[in-house]
């Protein structure tokens, strides 16, 4: 179905709407300039920024202005991707329905409106983010953005979820292109690359009480799994009370997974089902469309949206579309006759309110009070504090539904018993406080493994609390976790980057078996023995001069592809569709992996830090990888394979070697005693720029896992300034 309404032609070019930056008066300039003096920014060693403002509202001016010296074009793709203006910035046709997807819940006149209506203090902290962006700007002549000239408060509300839209990134781009444009705006759209993908290999996030501790203290693990560079580390701070350290989403004005002085919180992808379908049956009376919804016909509704795509004669051409909605949600694809809405968290304000304050809570209360906001719909939260507390949180948003349905697949909208009824109460969400056994965990998985026997119990809640099982890293996460005491930030270090692959302590056994009933004489026997020997041999741990990892890894790889292509890696049912596979497949797959290394490296033998590499390479439109450029040697694996560890590397285009894309982003370990304590080590560095000092100087150590102290008190700090400056006064080298 066309809905497209036509298009016409904007050959005013420049992409503005309104006002510039660039062309700003004079007393707009002063008093950016004037905002800028109650600010400070310190630069540490690694080029780390340390904000701090007067008030929350000077810091969070100081914290986008930092951030956006360190890579502005990330930021502006950040908000050009939440706005819906990607296919303004030439990036082609296709963009144009990543756009459209945004809209379906992003309007700028309704944010206007909501920017309008939000509490003083948070319009206070979006002027400030408008403000720092702009003055970014001004006093960077040399940087030119590539649409959004003037940022304005109201946009902030567009972008604050953490994980980058991970609910929208479930609406196939490919189905709306068809039901909105057709079969040829379907085709353009092409793979959608966030379906399925969205932090493919998880996050981990552990806390541990004081019983568990050598020194009682509290300790947690902040482990991120994301795209490499999705976020920045900063500390900002005010004399308002604000003094958080961690990693910060581009563009964004809080501290999305860190800690301040006496609290600390990581936030794991959640496996409760929050994004609904609902097939809704459409009937055309009098040349209007309505919908059925029990004994009654209801219209349906329709609201405009005018995208815009730059040609390559640079002018920018309208596209309007119209929007179809029901009260579920917006029409985002047809399926067997029907029309499916989606209904998903649309509380932009109470998601930005809940997203700053529960930084600045400084016990468990504190943050479960800022939770009430219920604007968290995607993540988990593993929590510690100095008063020794250790929580595992569900997602706040988690709408109340008839457990009848199977909220997996779309559920009949016509059906009043298929809504939505309100919120689940914080009380009867999945939560482990303070358990017995001392420790709560969570991989991106349900909550029935936080804790061990003290885990919540499956049974007792709805079947939508937990769409995807256990997670391949939870039985190694589990050993470790009932096993090991006395831990200390290092041994908490050890636990995250400890080596084994449980998931090929299963799977080999099989192929060494299957290698072994091979009769006497077999070809195969005598080509595959040397790599079965090695295989035999390797306890299932990887390691730089690891030629079993190698082997395993590549070997396992071709397996995933083969068996279980349509799955997403890192679940169970690859594992198992692996295991299921027939002796002779598993024989002719390794073979096969032998036979690979045989030819790029001239053996097969390839010890896995030369197979498996780090590279820092920026953040361009066709970012490329290059055998013949600098790159360090990695231990770690994919956590599909049961590591803790996430380093998913591939063969690039034109390498042979495999390089990492994804993982690890962001890893610390901190420690909740008499003053906070931590250890951190970021992907590459702090800047994005390729000329800076800063651009991989962390890169041996993020490689190898070596964390670095964290300078968050001002005695840590000192000694370790390369320069302080007010915004707008000096540039980061």
């Amino acid at each position: 179905m066309d809905l497209a309404l036509g298009a016409g032609r904007d050959r005013g070019g420049g992409g503005a709407r309104g006002m510039t930056t660039k062309s700003a008066t004079h007393a707009e300039r002063e008093r950016l300039a004037a905002r800028a003096e109650a600010v400070t920014i310190a630069r540490d060693d690694w080029g780390i920024a340390h904000i701090h403002g007067r008030t929350d509202a000077d810091a969070v001016f100081g914290m986008i202005y930092a951030q956006a010296e360190d890579d502005f074009p990330r930021i502006e793709a950040n908000y050009l991707t939440a706005l819906g203006r990607t296919a303004e910035a030439g990036e082609g046709e296709a963009a144009i329905w990543s756009d459209l997807r945004a809209r379906l819940f992003v309007d700028p006149a309704d944010l206007r409106l909501k920017y309008a209506a939000a509490p003083s203090w948070l319009r206070a902290l979006m002027d400030a983010w408008a403000d720092g962006l702009n003055h970014f700007l001004l006093t960077h002549p040399k940087v030119h953005s590539r649409v959004i000239e003037r940022f304005e408060p109201w946009m902030a509300l567009s972008f604050t979820e953490g994980a980058n839209g991970g609910d929208l990134a479930k609406i196939s781009l490919a189905d709306l292109a068809s039901f909105y444009g057709g079969p040829d705006a379907q085709r353009l759209a092409g793979h959608d690359p966030e379906r399925g993908s969205e932090e493919p290999a998880g996050s981990n996030g552990i806390a541990l009480a004081p019983s568990m501790t050598r020194d009682g203290h509290a300790l947690l693990l902040i482990n991120p799994h994301t795209a490499f560079y999705l976020r920045s580390e900063m500390q900002v701070s005010s004399d308002e009370g604000l003094n958080a350290y961690g990693a910060v989403t581009w563009g964004q004005f809080f501290v999305y997974q860190g800690f301040n002085a006496h609290a600390g919180w990581m936030h794991t992808t959640s496996s409760a089902d929050n994004v609904d379908e609902f097939a809704e049956t459409i009937v055309e009376r009098g040349g209007a469309l309505f919908y059925r919804y029990g004994a009654e016909l209801r219209a349906v509704t329709t609201s405009p949206v005018e995208l815009r795509v730059r040609a390559q004669d640079v002018t920018l051409e309208a596209r309007s579309f119209t929007i179809l909605r029901t009260h579920h949600g917006p029409i985002v694809r047809a399926e067997d006759g029907r029309w499916i809405a989606v209904a998903l968290m649309d509380r932009p304000a109470a998601a930005l309110e809940q997203a700053f304050l529960r930084t600045k809570a400084h016990d468990l209360a504190a943050f479960k009070e800022v939770s009430r906001r219920a604007a968290n719909s995607t993540n988990n939260t593993i929590f510690a504090d100095d008063k020794g507390a250790i929580a595992f949180l569900s997602p706040q948003f988690t709408p109340r539904r008839d457990d009848r349905f199977d909220y997996a697949h779309p559920v009949d909208g016509a059906d009043p018993a298929t809504d939505w009824q309100g919120d689940t109460p914080i009380t009867e969400l999945p939560t482990v406080v303070d358990p017995p056994n001392g420790w709560v965990y969570n991989a991106n998985d349900g909550p029935w493994w936080a804790a061990g026997r003290h885990s919540p119990e499956r049974g007792a809640y709805p079947r939508y609390m937990d769409r995807v099982g256990a997670n391949c890293r939870t039985a190694h996460a589990l050993d470790i976790l009932e096993s090991w005491r006395g831990f200390t930030l290092e041994r908490l270090r050890d636990a995250a980057y400890d080596p084994h692959l449980h998931i090929f302590a299963q799977l080999l056994p099989d192929l060494v078996t299957a290698f072994d009933a091979l009769v006497a004489g077999d070809v195969k026997r005598a080509s595959l023995a040397a790599p079965i020997a090695v295989l035999r041999e390797w306890d299932c741990r990887s390691s730089l001069d690891s030629v079993g990892a190698t082997l395993a890894v590549v070997w396992g790889e071709t397996m995933r592809e083969r068996v279980a292509p349509e799955l997403r890696p890192g679940r169970l049912p690859v594992v198992e569709r692996i295991a299921q596979a027939p002796a002779d497949a598993k024989l002719a797959v390794l073979a096969t992996a032998a036979g690979v290394l045989q030819r790029d490296f001239g053996r097969w033998d390839v010890a896995w830090g030369d197979f498996n590499r780090f590279q820092r390479i920026d953040a361009g439109p066709t970012p490329r990888f290059d055998d013949a450029a600098p790159s360090w040697p990695v231990p770690f694996a994919s956590s599909q394979w049961g590591a803790l560890t996430a380093y998913t590397a591939a063969r690039q285009p034109g390498t042979k070697k495999a390089y990492g894309t994804s993982g690890n982003s962001f890893i610390a370990v901190v420690e909740f005693g008499p003053r906070v304590r931590a250890l951190a080590v970021s992907a590459g560095g702090a800047s994005g720029d390729p000329s800076s000092a800063h651009f991989a100087d962390q890169a041996e150590r993020f490689a190898s896992g070596e964390l670095r102290p964290v300078y968050f008190h001002p005695d840590e700090l000192a000694g370790h300034v390369t320069r302080t400056y007010r915004p707008g006064r000096a540039e980061p080298r």
